[in-house]
């Protein structure tokens, strides 16, 4: 393990790439009190974007600041519990997000697992997840039961960060319904930038008639490589179509991120020194400056 660097010089950022004066994000004070947490989802409707990654990797930078942090697994491939060491299909857990989702008198304290990161928790999540699809439709009140069984723990942590399933089935309006605020990992591909103006109609529609509060609080342009030309290209679209909405800190494409799953640990633990670290903590660090956390 590398010691820790925050060294912006190891970050691509939008502002590098056209020329603006680059945004500076100073390390945030510290919190004495914890609670109150602010809810995001991470979510796009198409896979393969980083959700998993982005959601573990910026938990535990926001957690290297002082900030109490939980996770939720909330897609049935179970990719954020592995990528914390915990393999739900091949060691079936007693209990996961789902009971806490589909039973009122489950204790959500004793499915909440503790991730190798100080003040960095988990609610795992496995395959009977999916069953839940089915269910909620016929469930009064089905869209509010994530939120309900959230409630409990947000006086607990600072921040809660979802990482959603790459659909818009009923997990997904769960989770939008629950949170404060959105994040959209966008790969810089072509078809990725065409279906963000669905994705964006959707989340619009959960604001409109479900959660007044929902806010996207920024595009995350995600798996970028300055070398491709294509990147560069899409990138600049999605600059210029929203100006006002994308992150200034971009993540750039690494092996260290897939090393990550295999070890089970986030990269600001396992490779913390490399350049992914240092983007997700100014993440982080922009992300407070959003007012998407304290």
């Amino acid at each position: 393990m590398s010691a820790i660097s925050t060294k912006d010089d190891d970050v691509v950022t939008t502002a590098s790439l056209t020329g603006a004066a680059v945004a500076q994000f100073p390390v945030p004070a510290p919190i004495t009190e914890h609670g109150n947490a602010r809810i995001i989802s991470i979510f796009n409707q198409k896979g393969g974007v980083g959700k998993t990654t982005t959601t573990i990797n910026l938990g535990a930078a926001l957690a290297e600041l002082g900030r109490r942090v939980l996770l939720v697994d909330f897609d049935p491939q179970g990719g954020l519990s592995l990528g914390l060491g915990v393999n739900a299909h091949a060691l079936p857990l007693e209990n996961t997000v789902y009971h806490a989702l589909m039973d009122p008198a489950a204790d959500i304290q004793q499915i909440v697992l503790k991730s190798s990161v100080a003040g960095l928790d988990f609610l795992p999540a496995s395959r009977d997840l999916g069953a839940a699809e089915s269910k909620l439709p016929s469930e009064i009140g089905g869209q509010q039961f994530l939120k309900r069984a959230l409630a409990t723990l947000k006086d607990e942590y600072d921040v809660i960060l979802i990482d959603c399933q790459p659909t818009m089935g009923q997990l997904t309006v769960n989770a939008l319904v629950a949170s404060h605020e959105v994040i959209v990992p966008l790969q810089c591909e072509y078809f990725a930038l065409h279906g963000f103006i669905e994705l964006s109609g959707n989340i619009e529609k959960v604001k409109n008639f479900l959660n007044p509060e929902l806010r996207l609080i920024g595009i995350l342009a995600t798996m970028y490589d300055r070398k491709t030309l294509h990147n560069r290209e899409v990138l600049s679209a999605i600059l210029e179509k929203y100006p006002n909405d994308v992150f200034d800190t971009i993540i750039a494409k690494t092996i260290r991120f897939s090393e990550t799953t295999v070890v089970g640990e986030p990269i600001t633990s396992y490779a913390s020194s490399s350049g992914g670290a240092a983007s997700y903590r100014r993440l982080a660090r922009e992300l407070i400056a959003r007012g998407g956390a304290r």
